[in-house]
């Protein structure tokens, strides 16, 4: 899906005469949901005209050009594609161009620039839209045979040479070229030796049609490739801030081994923003290079299912996966790298009921020991996400934490979505449907916030939980996939019954006439048959059928979800109304007045975020199921 579309020359008349700028905006406001900002427009009056004259003087203007093309399952934005026939094999062929505004930029590490007068770090071009051509590929079977059909240029048009000349040393490939003002007569060159200048007008239309036509696969769940990623080699494709973040840590450990400094790097972003992703490819990378690196996280659920899928067959890929508490009484620097998966869920206090004693004595402040046992420790966390009291990992105490032990200090914000269909608003609706973020906006019904690049994403409620039942199992039906329950802690959790054929689940979660057990849970002389452990609930074929908590979900994806809301979270006069007396969470019902609300809020959000492909609610409340009826219409 772009934003405008058309022949070269028409869109440079309407550039030249100011109204392509102010189309885009229009067409952001309708396809994107939300009015591009001034810089953005600022851009695009500024950039395409350069551009599309560029193509005129290549006597290219019957080419199709794509403005703003989104990729698949992702938030990310190409800013120009050219569509058109190769002049060779008379195939399509696709040009992405990455059009830079830059005329000064340094290199900060490797990929990573400092650009004058922009905040913040920004990957090199060249590698920026080389991850899009790649990433579109992956993600596009029917160029599965022929990858050679796209291309790829940035183009820093109010560059030159001497300003950007470390810019220039970078490798270069046909998924990734650089260009500057000085380069025209070799861009024009570029572009001529991919698209016939002599094509006819309807090859290119035909093209473009190709192009916005290809199926695309949905983003792969995370175990699929996480033992490829760890044995062999790197599957997955980091884009833009998740290409930032590794390499910052790929940097800081060289800089670590040849100064001796130490730095920490803070990784903050949603739900499917693609932390878990970075984390893999890290721990892969390191892992093959032969560096002592651990990925270590609070969740039992996580960690164990890693070690089983990730670690299959190898418990020395399963030994790389641990637990915060791992590192209480170890000594500094123990490890090269510890990358903090989940990094929300850091405690105060490391120590547990099984913590040796000795060790015990040695315990400090849970994230001063994740900071010191590695030289480069990497934490991932979304804020929104902290579900319990005592929870601590947020962006202003590791930071403030690390700075007094002496470690410099990197932070990377993530952007991109990909799960939820990869929809640019699902994450939005959310935060506005239960009144979480800084700037607290007004619930809004899905249908007016979605637009045409929220099509990934199917949004619903239903009536009952039978009703619920029956909507996850129909996706599934029409388009296969995982489906789940899962539902707010608001019943009691019973530990299995003897029965004449062996232990069985209590139906414990009962609405009605309907009830289901929850997920079984964790201790082995709990084990039921049949039933997977807890810790394999959303993973596991076996899990459909019991309801999942948060404990159980969290960190975890599946394509259909089907969420129900507890009476510890109803709707009353336009507000959301915490009911501490009918949590069933002992450790949430501790909090005090002030976090208990939020944290319940916060399951919920993580609850609504784990389908990549739909997800329908219901509530147990009358009030708070017409208002969800009215705000999924």
């Amino acid at each position: 899906m772009a934003l405008a579309r058309g022949r070269a020359a028409d869109l440079l008349v309407e550039a030249r005469t100011g109204s392509l700028h102010q189309r885009l905006r229009e067409q952001s406001g309708y396809i994107l949901g939300t009015r591009a900002g001034t810089s953005e427009v600022v851009s695009w009056q500024k950039s395409l005209p350069v551009l599309l004259s560029d193509l005129i003087d290549a006597g290219l203007e019957d080419v199709e050009v794509l403005l703003e093309h989104q990729l698949p399952h992702s938030r990310q934005r190409v800013d120009v594609v050219l569509c058109g026939t190769h002049p060779r094999t008379g195939q399509s062929s696709f040009v992405f161009v990455e059009l830079k505004q830059w005329s000064k930029a340094e290199v900060h590490l490797a990929q990573v620039l400092n650009i004058p007068g922009l905040p913040g770090l920004h990957l090199h071009p060249v590698e920026q839209v080389r991850g899009y051509c790649q990433y579109f590929v992956d993600h596009t079977p029917a160029l599965a045979e022929r990858p050679q059909a796209v291309h790829g240029i940035a183009y820093l048009h109010n560059a030159r040479r001497a300003h950007i000349d470390d810019l220039l040393q970078y490798r270069v490939s046909e998924y990734g070229r650089l260009f500057t003002m000085d380069d025209k007569a070799d861009l024009r060159r570029a572009f001529n030796a991919v698209l016939d200048k002599s094509a006819e007008r309807g090859s290119s239309l035909t093209a473009g049609d190709e192009l916005l036509g290809f199926a695309h696969r949905p983003t792969k769940p995370l175990l699929t490739l996480a033992a490829a990623e760890i044995r062999d080699r790197e599957q997955f494709v980091l884009l833009d801030e998740q290409k930032v973040a590794y390499e910052l840590v790929m940097q800081a450990v060289e800089r670590s081994r040849a100064a001796q400094t130490r730095t920490v790097v803070i990784v903050e972003g949603g739900p499917g923003s693609g932390k878990s992703v970075i984390a893999l490819s890290l721990l892969g990378d390191l892992a093959r290079r032969g560096l002592a690196v651990h990925h270590a996280t609070g969740s039992k659920s996580f960690t164990q299912t890693m070690r089983k899928y990730a670690g299959r067959g190898s418990t020395r890929v399963q030994g790389l996966f641990k637990y915060f508490n791992t590192y209480v009484g170890c000594q500094p620097r123990e490890l090269d790298v510890l990358i903090c998966d989940e990094a929300h869920r850091i405690r105060e206090k490391g120590v547990t009921q099984y913590t040796k004693k000795e060790q015990r004595d040695r315990a400090g402040r849970q994230i001063d020991e994740l900071i010191n046992v590695a030289t480069v420790p990497v934490f991932l966390l979304d804020e929104n996400q902290i579900v319990r009291p005592g929870e601590m990992g947020s962006l202003r105490e590791i930071s403030t934490a690390a700075e007094s032990l002496g470690c410099k200090v990197e932070v990377v914000r993530l952007h991109d979505q990909l799960r939820c269909g990869g929809s640019v608003s699902y994450d939005t609706w959310v935060a506005r449907l239960l009144g979480l973020g800084q700037n607290v906006e007004t619930p809004v019904p899905w249908s007016k916030l979605a637009g045409p690049l929220d099509a990934g994403i199917t949004v619903s409620s239903a009536p009952s939980p039978q009703a619920l039942e029956s909507w996850v199992l129909r996706q599934k039906e029409a388009h296969g996939g995982v489906p789940r329950l899962a539902a707010g802690f608001c019943w009691p959790w019973s530990d299995p019954v003897m029965t004449p054929d062996g232990r069985a689940l209590v139906d414990d979660v009962k609405i009605g006439g309907w009830q289901r057990p929850w997920n079984a849970k964790s201790e082995r002389n709990k084990a039921v048959a049949g039933v997977p452990e807890s810790n394999y609930w959303a993973t596991d074929e076996r899990g459909f059928g019991q309801v999942g908590c948060i404990y159980t979900a969290q960190g975890f994806e599946y394509d259909w979800s089907g969420v129900i809301f507890g009476s510890d979270l109803v709707r009353r006069d336009g507000m959301w109304v915490p009911q501490r007396q009918n949590s069933e969470d002992s450790a949430v019902k501790r909090a005090d007045e002030l976090h208990f609300g939020a944290l319940i809020k916060n399951t919920y959000k993580v609850l609504l975020t784990r389908g990549m492909r739909g997800t329908a609610v219901y509530s147990t409340d009358p009030e708070t199921q017409a208002f969800l009826e009215e705000m999924t219409r």
